[in-house]
């Protein structure tokens, strides 16, 4: 493995709008590259500017915590931060391993959130995690804290072909279930689903089954982009070696002129389907529940999660949804909804029904149509 230390002009990432998978509108990538060699990681994919030997190299940001003590310096802001939790991890690296073992950056990081008091979502594959339950109980109990462990399947097997050099599926139940002991937040992203490979329903049900034992608050599962390059291209080495009768069955779920990396339509509702059933089998919520994020949120941003979570069901289910736009839209409005009830209606893909839900969410907190779809 190789550190490679370099000078970081900026750290926070603010987004457009508020993410409704992670609940933050600001993120942070502590280091660039990541050591556990995930098959599937589209952090490999060209569009991310990784520069370094995927899986052999990580640069090191090592002036991140003075940069950020700056950036989160009020009196140096032209506009105000707007409410959400910070995104620690994921996107091209992992927070947790050799590198932050020797260098301590995301220790120093949560620190320092800890002491402006903002609420975190740290996502990791690593057990390391364990070493700051201190810190992020302190700020959960300030402001708000999660902890999502990443997973593909529980399976030891599979998870050492396809994610080669990261802690083992038990590992990080085991990291899961210590952090929820210390009273954390916790719970799995099965991100991604492996077509053919690690979406079986035994495997789908040992996950959330795993999960509830080890005190998850929720799994959220997605299907897997592959996007053409490099990450497509590796993917496939790695399938070609363990898997080479799927290359055909791949090439038909993957077409070439698919610069997101989706799969077919037709894949992942079936899919879906079955981990809806499984959730609902074992009460697991299938996305972060609203009493995480009620309080810590703007009122539109609360209402854009909300649609937005409505509409991803919806889709990955194969059906159409009118939430997905009205969402986004709702997420360029600067003016609080509740200023403006009698406008609501006229808000761009705001038809009858998304009104209804909207205004419902306004005034009690939850929308019936939301609790019926995913549970409260």
């Amino acid at each position: 493995m190789i550190f490679k230390e370099i000078q970081a002009k900026s750290l926070l990432r603010k987004q457009k709008k508020i993410d409704s998978w992670f609940l933050s509108r600001y993120n942070m990538n502590l280091y660039r590259g990541c050591l556990h060699a995930c098959a599937y990681c589209d952090g490999r994919a060209e569009k991310y500017f990784v520069e370094e030997a995927f899986g052999r190299e990580v640069a090191v940001k090592v002036s991140a915590v003075d940069i950020l003590r700056k950036e989160l310096d009020p009196q140096g802001k032209r506009t105000a931060f707007t409410p959400s939790y910070i995104f620690v991890g994921g996107g091209v690296c992992d927070s947790y391993g050799p590198a932050e073992e020797k260098y301590g950056l995301t220790r120093r990081v949560l620190e320092l959130l800890a002491e402006r008091q903002w609420p975190v979502h740290l996502l990791t594959k690593s057990g390391d995690v364990q070493r700051d339950w201190e810190i992020l109980l302190r700020i959960q109990k300030q402001k708000g804290a999660l902890v999502s462990f990443s997973f593909s399947s529980i399976d030891p097997a599979i998870s050492a072909l396809f994610e080669p050099h990261a802690p083992s599926p038990a590992q990080r139940l085991e990291a899961m279930a210590f952090l929820k002991s210390k009273g954390l937040n916790v719970g799995m992203m099965l991100m991604p689903v492996i077509p053919f490979i690690t979406d079986a329903p035994g495997l789908l049900e040992g996950a959330v089954r795993k999960a509830k034992e080890a005190g998850a608050s929720y799994v959220l599962c997605s299907s897997m982009t592959l996007k053409p390059g490099r990450q497509k291209d590796h993917f496939y080495t790695v399938l070609e070696k363990h898997y080479p009768d799927l290359l055909p069955v791949y090439a038909m779920l993957y077409p070439e002129n698919n610069a997101y990396g989706a799969a077919i339509p037709d894949y992942f509702p079936a899919v879906y389907e079955l981990f809806q059933q499984i959730v609902k089998k074992y009460n697991m919520p299938q996305r972060i529940p609203p009493r995480f994020f009620r309080r810590i949120l703007t009122e539109n941003d609360y209402v854009t999660v909300l649609l937005e979570h409505m509409d991803y069901v919806h889709k990955s289910l194969g059906r159409r949804s009118p939430f997905g736009y009205a969402a986004y839209s709702i997420s360029q409005v600067a003016q609080p909804l509740s200023t403006m009830r009698s406008e609501i209606g006229k808000i761009k893909g705001v038809g009858k029904m998304t009104e209804k839900v909207v205004r419902e969410i306004m005034e009690t907190g939850m929308a019936r149509d939301y609790e019926r779809l995913l549970g409260g």
